[in-house]
């Protein structure tokens, strides 16, 4: 694992694009500081920039590096939540214009799978997530059912559980500064 954690590093730290396996599904993903590489994604997916992506993070350091202010009933969420849970906020920084939602959210992830925890301990920087197939085809539930155009279309692909089959997507929550609370997705 040690071996691609820094082949995928050394691709994302020159700005480049990842095909990888998260907690949930294989996904596309980058720097999430650097809007040239989040653009590459957008071309790829063949996805419109107002179809948002979402960051994941390691802990609470890169939450606060990204949101200022975080409604307290976010932790108890992500506290509470067995399955993986995507929570969407408001007014994000640090982060590329790009993956930055009209209204001025980005949702973001704290993941705990190995691969992806380690990578982000590496680059001390988001990781952009995005599910592994062109925009409006089916998510893939493993790596044989991903579009042959994405795995082509990226810098690299990690070589990491390739035969796992996915659990669901993750849960979408969107939470506002003004504690307003609405699930996206369960």
């Amino acid at each position: 694992m040690t071996e691609e954690i820094l082949n995928a590093y050394e691709v994302i730290k020159n700005g480049g694009i990842i095909l990888y396996p998260t907690d949930t599904v294989w996904g596309i993903g980058c720097d999430a500081t650097n809007e040239a590489a989040v653009e590459k994604i957008y071309k790829l997916k063949k996805r419109t920039e107002n179809h948002n992506m979402i960051c994941l993070m390691n802990g609470e350091k890169m939450v606060y590096n990204v949101f200022k202010e975080i409604p307290e009933t976010a932790w108890q969420i992500l506290d509470l939540s067995e399955h993986p849970t995507t929570v969407i906020l408001d007014q994000p920084r640090n982060v590329a214009k790009n993956i930055i939602a009209a209204d001025n959210s980005l949702g973001m992830r704290i993941v705990k799978e190995p691969f992806c925890f380690k990578l982000l301990e590496r680059m001390k920087k988001p990781l952009v997530s995005t599910s592994a197939n062109l925009s409006g085809q089916p998510t893939p539930k493993n790596f044989n059912e991903i579009n042959i155009e994405i795995i082509n279309g990226v810098d690299y692909v990690v070589n990491l559980y390739k035969e796992k089959t996915a659990g669901k997507p993750s849960t979408i929550i969107k939470l506002t500064l003004d504690n307003q609370v609405k699930v996206i997705r369960k």
